[in-house]
């Protein structure tokens, strides 16, 4: 590759979201745009290590489709029909099902749906892999980057980048972040999330089950043939005990955890666990410069609403962008990366204190706090005009919804 390669639009990050944004906006800028994709890591469809499962709203459903990704995961979505909540300790003998609410929107789409995470990497790198607009620059590492007037360039290795704006997609720890000088807000919680999958003798139906424990929620959602992904939230030094457990003894704690519902657990699949924290950036943008996904900030995993605000960001952003290249405009201009930074600021810092006062109030074993959130539980499962608000809400179809996320091109 020429030192003077120039493009569009450089992304620093090869993740979920950054191939989402590449392809979305090879696709809104059209014949003739050139988006680099630059990860330290291999940009291949190889299956790599990562077990986890997302949950994918309607509107991030809704935008994979418009990319054409959907088709390529269809199968391999579980749509989630219903959602149930308890909210009862360790050691009850009975976890009564305090909320209940149907899980889909108008003409029955579902609200949200599982997917397994190497699944959906695997369609956005085929995706972006047969998109010319698109350079995979897999194994090169950014060293650094200078922004000027013109534009910004990108040091790697073997070759300098040069694009109008650099967006960075590169996860929680962000070297892109800190070489922009944005500083975050963060804490930690002493909290560990563990995941894995599990073969059960009933099947679920596509109802997903949160059991709020006082250690954190342990959430059962559904995948397809008759799996299910356990989302587990434990505190730190109960998580490390059980991390050390041989297969039986981990099998046995799951079951103590598990939903009566779904019979016995007939295999327990690989686990991982990670340690759970917040960060949210104090800003979205720098001088030609914008931040998307994890890099952008970090929730609790209570909601599982993570990798939908990565979404939210590349829609807006994709439409941003590709607003400013219909008008002329430079594409990096600071009141162009504005526009981006005023749509998404106020979800990212809501979303990010909304999961952390729930994690709070729900992990918590204060018997005067568990009436009342139990009481308010009770109500709102009597509320059937509010549950729907909330399901829109956490689709992703309420407010000012970019394009993408409606299913349209920008």
């Amino acid at each position: 590759m020429r030192s003077d390669a120039v493009f569009d639009v450089a992304i620093g990050g090869g993740g979920t979201v950054g191939l989402a944004l590449a392809c979305a906006l090879a696709d809104a800028l059209g014949a003739g745009a050139r988006i680099a994709l630059v990860d330290r890591g291999a940009l291949s469809a190889a299956g790599g290590r990562d077990i986890r499962a997302s949950a994918l709203s309607a509107g991030s459903k809704r935008l994979l489709a418009t990319l054409g990704v959907w088709p390529a995961i269809a199968e391999a979505a579980q749509p989630v029909t219903a959602i149930d909540i308890t909210d009862s300790r360790l050691s009850d003998a009975i976890r009564p099902i305090l909320l209940s609410y149907d899980n889909t929107l108008a003409a029955a789409e579902p609200a949200s749906y599982i997917v397994e995470n190497e699944r959906l990497r695997q369609a956005l790198v085929a995706a972006a892999a047969a998109r010319p607009a698109i350079a995979l620059m897999g194994c090169s590492p950014i060293d650094g980057f200078v922004a000027d007037a013109g534009g910004v360039s990108i040091r790697l290795a073997n070759a300098t980048l040069r694009a109008p704006l650099l967006v960075g997609a590169d996860g929680r720890a962000s070297r892109l972040r800190d070489d922009a000088g944005i500083k975050i807000l963060r804490w930690s919680y002493p909290q560990t999330g563990i995941v894995t999958t599990v073969d059960h003798s009933k099947p679920h139906h596509g109802r997903a089950l949160q059991h709020f424990l006082p250690s954190g929620p342990f959430a059962i959602l559904p995948l397809t043939h008759n799996r299910s992904c356990i989302t587990w939230t434990e505190a730190t030094a109960g998580a490390q005990e059980l991390l050390a457990l041989e297969a039986e003894g981990f099998r046995a704690e799951l079951a103590r955890r598990f939903d009566y519902r779904l019979g016995e657990i007939v295999a327990v699949g690989a686990r991982a666990a990670w340690p759970l924290d917040m960060h949210l950036a104090r800003a979205l943008v720098g001088e030609r410069f914008a931040l998307i996904g994890d890099a952008a900030r970090v929730v609790h995993p209570i909601a599982g609403q993570g990798l939908n605000l990565g979404l939210r960001d590349v829609a807006a952003l994709t439409e941003v962008i590709a607003d400013a290249a219909r008008l002329g405009l430079d594409t990096g201009a600071q009141l162009v990366l504005e526009r981006y930074e005023r749509w998404r600021r106020l979800d990212s810092a809501l979303s990010a204190a909304t999961y952390d006062a729930l994690n709070g109030l729900f992990s918590n074993d204060w018997t005067l706090l568990r009436t009342a959130r139990d009481f308010g539980l009770a109500v709102l499962d009597q509320l059937p005009v509010l549950k729907q608000f909330l399901v829109a809400e956490a689709a992703g179809v309420t407010g000012e919804v970019p394009k993408l996320l409606r299913g349209e091109r920008p």
